[in-house]
């Protein structure tokens, strides 16, 4: 993937998310949270995710997202102001043949939307995605 084209792959998918994404943005909140398993109070270190996710993934800045990709996925983090709420959006696309296929989007707005829960949501969502590739794989096969 090229940089150009992840920018255009991301200007596609957020000038009209509902159709992008059937199944609409999923907005964090507790239940979503609880059902990720992210309430239960372990011991991991925010900074060891957040050095898992830039060991595995290439990083661009820019001033309005950042965009991490690899040969697998490619994920944009963008901060908006939505009725004067700030709240981050992050999508996540697998990496296919032309462009990135959008698979989820998620929202945090409010008590939720800071950096270290961002991104631990981020990787449950990553190993959600995976385990579902494995499934689907394994159904081709058969």
């Amino acid at each position: 993937m090229e940089p150009v084209d992840l920018e255009k792959a991301f200007d596609c998918y957020m000038s009209d998310l509902p159709r992008h994404v059937p199944d609409g943005v999923v907005e964090v909140d507790l239940n979503l949270l609880q059902e990720l398993g992210l309430l239960i109070c372990d011991n991991e270190d925010p900074e060891e995710i957040s050095d898992s996710l830039t060991q595995n993934f290439f990083v661009i800045e820019s001033a309005d997202k950042l965009t991490l990709f690899n040969d697998k996925f490619s994920i944009w983090i963008a901060p908006k102001m939505e009725y004067e709420t700030p709240t981050t959006y992050t999508l996540i696309a697998l990496n296919e043949q032309e462009k990135p296929n959008l698979e989820l989007v998620f929202t945090t707005s409010g008590v939720y939307n800071h950096s270290s829960l961002v991104l631990r949501i981020l990787e449950k969502c990553l190993e959600q995605i995976e385990e579902n590739e494995e499934e689907l794989c394994r159904f081709k096969e058969d």
